[in-house]
């Protein structure tokens, strides 16, 4: 059995479920460390292990974590990578700097599982955190004003900027190419687009 085979077969039993829930958005997600709890036994089924790494990349003035995943088969040495991205921020209200890292590691780490092991969160929790937070900026502005529209000019947050940083991995695309003035530059509804696209490129990438 090749090493994917063996990938194929893991990707085909692993069972990871929501087991972490979020009160604010309230909607159920998985961890890094669901993903990985639930691929233990599927892997040692298989004769197979999963590595992860973490290194810093700076581009410009931004610093980014690289996570990379390498899928094992012990019976022959032989592998298959993958990598996802996610920025620091430069500062976040009680983290400290190792904390602000070690939250870019975890992010980072989960979405390069989910490609390794074909696991599809377009469908539920980051989507859902995006979609939650441009309803919560949609309905904040109608309280203020209910008679006006969502803002179109209004910059996006954070960790919209990290989730189309790690579309653009898992498509395959550089995101400065993609974004040439600054992924953290675009409103609302370029943010809104952008994902459409990237998510189109996912599909048709991985044969969707």
């Amino acid at each position: 059995m090749s090493v994917y085979e063996k990938l194929m077969k893991v990707q085909s039993e692993l069972k990871a479920p929501k087991n972490q829930y979020n009160s604010f958005g309230k909607y159920r997600y998985r961890s890094c460390e669901d993903i990985l709890e639930g691929a233990k036994p599927v892997l040692a089924k298989h004769g197979a292990a999963i590595t992860i790494r973490d290194d810093i990349e700076i581009h410009g003035d931004r610093t980014y974590i690289k996570a990379t995943a390498t899928f094992y088969d012990i019976d022959n040495g032989t592998c298959i990578e993958n990598t996802a991205f996610a920025r620091e921020e430069a500062e976040k209200k009680g983290m400290d700097a190792s904390q602000i890292t070690g939250t870019a590691s975890s992010y980072a780490r989960k979405y390069c599982l989910n490609g390794l092991l074909l696991i599809d969160d377009t469908r539920d929790a980051d989507t859902d955190e995006a979609k939650n937070e441009q309803d919560a900026r949609a309905k904040k502005q109608q309280k203020k004003n209910p008679d006006a529209a969502e803002p179109r000019n209004e910059k996006i947050s954070d960790k919209e900027v990290q989730l189309l940083i790690n579309l653009c991995a898992r498509a395959g695309k550089d995101v400065a190419v993609v974004f040439p003035k600054g992924v953290e530059n675009l409103t609302a509804s370029q943010y809104a687009q952008a994902c459409q696209t990237l998510q189109g490129l996912i599909q048709a990438k991985e044969g969707k």
